[in-house]
Order: C-alpha cells, then sequence, then structure tokens
C-alpha cells in the first residue's frame, strides 16, 4: 500500500450530499474481488449515457457531459470534494478501490458512512471530513475561474486552500498505518516476532490448547 504524506492537488467537486455506495460502483460491477479494474466505471450511471457492465471498454462509450466529474478541468484531480454522508449504504469495499483507480487518494466531505470510512482507511485512501463551513468554501473556491489547489497534509492533519487551512481528527492507529503505507495485516506482520513469543510461552504454559500437543 502507497505511504501516504501530503499531496497537493485540484479538488474535484462533487456537489451532492448522500452519496452512496452504488451510486459509486453500482452493483452489476461487484461480481469481481480482484480490487482491479474498477477505475472506468466509477460513478457509472452518472458518468455515462449507456448503461455499464463489467469488463467493458469504456474509452468509447458516450459521457454525460453535465456530469460535474467529466469537465476535463478535473483530469488528474487527486482529491474528491463532497458533500455530507459520502458513502453511506452498503459495505462494499469496491467503492474505495474505484475511487483509488481513479486516481483518487482522500475525499474531502463533512462526514462519511462509517463502513466507508473504515473501508478507506484500510485501502490507503484519506477520508478528511472537515466543517460544512469549511467545505463551503473549498466549493467555492473550486468555482472560481482559476481554482486554487488544496493541499491535505496527514502528518498536520490540514486541508489548505487560498490561504486557509482546517484541521481534521483521524485516529492515531490509522493515520500510523496511512503514514508507512500499511494494511491492518501488514501493521499485524509488523509484530511477527512479538506474536511468534508469545505463541511459543502459551505452547510452554499452555500445551493441551495446542491440538498437536507440541511444546
Amino acid at each position: 500500500m502507497q505511504k501516504f504524506g501530503a499531496i497537493t492537488s485540484l479538488a474535484a467537486p462533487l456537489d451532492r450530499s448522500n452519496v452512496d455506495t452504488d451510486q459509486i460502483i453500482p452493483k452489476q460491477f461487484l461480481r469481481s474481488v480482484r480490487r482491479a479494474g474498477f477505475g472506468g466505471f466509477l460513478f457509472d450511471e452518472w458518468r455515462y449515457l449507456d448503461r455499464g457492465e463489467l469488463g467493458m471498454d469504456c474509452t468509447a462509450r458516450p459521457q454525460n457531459p453535465d456530469f460535474e466529474l467529466n469537465n476535463p478541468k478535473w483530469k488528474g484531480a487527486q482529491i474528491l470534494l463532497a458533500r455530507e454522508n459520502f458513502g453511506c449504504g452498503s459495505s462494499r469495499e469496491h467503492a474505495v478501490w474505484a475511487l483509488a483507480e481513479y486516481g483518487f487518494r482522500a475525499v474531502v466531505a463533512p462526514g462519511f458512512g462509517p463502513i466507508f470510512f473504515s473501508n478507506a482507511l484500510q485501502n490507503g485512501m484519506l477520508p478528511a471530513a472537515l466543517s460544512h463551513s469549511a467545505v463551503d468554501f473549498l466549493f467555492s473556491q473550486m468555482r472560481e475561474e482559476e481554482p486554487a489547489p488544496v493541499t491535505v497534509d496527514l502528518p498536520a492533519q490540514t486541508v489548505e486552500c487560498a490561504g486557509e487551512k482546517c484541521r481534521f481528527e483521524i485516529p492515531a492507529e490509522d493515520k500510523t498505518r496511512l503514514l508507512e503505507g500499511l494494511d491492518a495485516i501488514g501493521a499485524t506482520l509488523m509484530r511477527a516476532d512479538e506474536i511468534r513469543a508469545y505463541e511459543k510461552k502459551r505452547r510452554e504454559l499452555e500445551p493441551w490448547v495446542f491440538l498437536d500437543g507440541a511444546k
């Protein structure tokens, strides 16, 4: 998993509240669990004028010119700006996989669906929750003819744009894992020596617990 430090990018504005995971990646794409191949189908029902199916070549599909993210201005943006309760709905990790493969590394919004928030952290994406007024300010900046870049700084826990800086909160353990580029399994393996020492000691003290009875 890629380490997360600080990123500076335009923030692609998705001015919608309660964007659920089925809108992020519709249900017909959930047949695969490869963690890849979903970026082209991100926001599929809003992004295209036809219906997408898993395995389709998206390069020739008709795009919806009214969808915010189809504006060439936001091409290459690493930050998605959204409204309240982003990522509500089902628990599908595919939503985070699609956002990440599309190119987003952080989502800034006033609040997130709790399962999406956890899935994002487990997959190396930063969900930064700011106040409604701070998010309003960012949207206003993105509406400018020449939008100011946004910096999301994980070590400092801040989002900065046009001289305004706001702080977001993140659990200390999740912050450390993002900084180190570790998911939960990777973080556990960092303590492999301690785990082996514990298992050895327990075998010595309680050998009957283990099926092989070995010490």
